[in-house]
This record gives C-alpha cells, structure tokens and sequence, in this order.
C-alpha cells in the first residue's frame, strides 16, 4: 500500500487530557503529511462513528488520550468496526489505565513499585487517612494519564483538601506512598527497550501536569546520565511490564530511584503523548528515529494488522 493510505487521527474527546491530546494529533497529522498520507482528524464525539464509516480510512492513528482513548473505549469501537489502530489492544489498554490493577499484577510478579491503596467516593462520605500507608501521600484518580488531578499530600490537612476536589470530579482514586528519588522514564517500541530518559521538572515539585505540558516546565536528559547497571535494569523493567500488561507496538514506563539506586515503578503508559513536550518522541530521537520516522512505523504496523485480518477473513 502506497503512502497515500487514508490515515483517520482520531484526537480531543470529552476528557481532561482534551488539550493535550489534539496537541498530540495535530503534530502527527502534520507529520503525516509530510511522508505522503491523507491524514484527517476525527473527534471522539457523538458524531464519531458516524464520520469514521463515511471517510472509510484504511487505519486510524489514536492520538485520543485519557478515557476514551487509553482504557480500551475506543479500541472495542475500532474492533467492532474492523479497522485497524496504532497501538495496543483493548485488553491490554483497559489494565493499563487503571492503576489499581496494573499495580497488582506488578506486584505479584516482583517487580517494584510504591505502597498504595485505593479509595472510592460512594456513599457521598469522604475517605480517611489510611493507616496502612505512611505520609507523605501521592493522590491520583485510579483512571486518568497525563498527572490530571494528581497532588502531593504531606499533612492530613492537605489529605482532606485533596479529597474534596476529587470528589468533585472523579470516582475512585489511588494513594500511594510517596518515593523521594530522581524521576525517569523508558519507552518500548516494537519490543526494543529505549533509551532511559530522565525528567527534571523546573520550579515544579514534581513531575505535574503543568510541568508537563508547559514549554520549561521540565527538562528532559536523554540518554540519562546513569551508570550501565541501573540503565539496563530500566530498561528491562519497562520491557517486562510492557510485556506483563500484554500492550503492543509502544508504550512508557515511568520510574522513581532512590539515591542508593532502587528503582519503583510508578505507572505505564499505553499511548504515550505526542506532543513537543512529550518523553516518548525525544526517546527515539536519541536513537535517530525521527518523530516522522516514529509516526511512519506505527502507521505501517497497524496497515500490516490490517491486511492480516483481510488475508484470514
């Protein structure tokens, strides 16, 4: 298939990462235009099967993040629909999302990661403090990406605070103890274990939304200066979870190390950001794939599954 395959970005939807995920497809329709496909964009609206059966597009790139586009929604709709998507699976995007089961299995297995607890609004009663986890707190919603709503809790002052404004907004959230540490990251593509990133939020006390997504909010040190052992042992934590949660093409591992060099992992990522601040394409640049290049081998990989399915069928 020629590089004039119809390529649906599917970006927006109703969540809190809106912002930051049209800002992720539209470097991507950009960068789609520049190898030769027809790129359009399509929001994740009550209009969106709809426009998606009229374009007919031979594979959707899924720049949709936070619910909807990360917990497996989007990817029964595509499923159903018979067309082919960058990225993971609906199985293995819904236990990525939710932070609770991901942590679970992580645990099971033996592989690092924070003490934590999870809390849920019902009954219009806010939680306590729990007493099996020590202060201080990291509080985020159970199934969100991109740090929305998370806030670092040091008193129980601040606790009951955190609980008011989620509660106003979310559902279930996750307590976990909190690691002092430096903060990294691993991506995987297609398998291949990236190059460790490290992430030094600036004028942030950690690694927020705000720090994120504002251009010098975070300066990232890609390779990160770390010694061989801790690298590779990185790396291979973020292949293993990649492989654990059962996620393809790409994903990102987020870690916390202690100074005497004990990493945890925090959370993974099924579909990690685009944008000009994301970790994940400065990553690969650190390895010569261009953002171009990126956006290319995930297209073609999800065309691929999609000539599969037509060759069984």
């Amino acid at each position: 298939m020629s590089n004039r395959a119809r390529v649906a970005v599917i970006m927006g939807g109703p969540s809190t990462e809106r912002e930051v995920s049209i800002a992720s497809g539209q470097r991507v329709l950009a960068a789609l235009e520049t190898l030769g496909y027809e790129g359009r964009s399509l929001d994740f609206d009550g209009r969106f099967v709809e426009a998606l059966v009229a374009y007919a597009p031979d594979v959707v790139f899924n720049a949709l993040h936070g619910p909807g586009g990360e917990d497996g929604t989007i990817q029964g709709i595509l499923d159903w629909l018979h067309v082919p998507y960058t990225g993971s699976d609906l199985r293995g995007c819904a236990l990525s999302m939710d932070k609770h089961l991901t942590k679970k299995l992580l645990s099971a297995e033996g592989l690092p990661t924070p003490a934590w607890d999870t809390f849920d609004f019902e009954g219009g009663t806010l939680p306590l403090l729990p007493g099996s986890l020590n202060l201080p707190l990291v509080v985020k919603p159970r199934n969100e990406g991109s740090s929305a709503g998370v806030s670092l809790v040091r008193t129980h002052e601040q606790w009951s605070r955190a609980m008011i404004a989620l509660s106003e907004t979310r559902q279930a959230i996750l307590a976990e103890e909190f690691v002092e540490g430096r903060e990294f990251s691993c991506g995987v593509l297609f398998e291949t274990a990236l190059p460790v990133i490290e992430i030094l939020p600036q004028g942030h006390e950690f690694y927020d939304y705000e720090a994120k997504y504002s251009q010098g909010g975070a300066r990232h040190e890609v390779p990160a200066r770390i010694d061989h052992d801790l690298t590779h042992r990185l790396q291979m934590l973020a292949l293993s979870t990649h492989r654990l949660i059962g996620l393809r093409d790409y994903s990102r591992t987020d870690f916390i190390v202690t100074a005497p060099g004990r990493p945890y992992i925090l959370e993974i990522n099924a579909l990690p950001g685009m944008t000009q601040t994301s970790l994940f394409p400065d990553e690969c640049a650190a390895t010569g794939i261009t953002f171009e290049a990126l956006v290319d081998r995930l297209v073609r990989a999800a065309l691929d599954r999609g000539r599969s399915l037509v060759d069984v069928s």
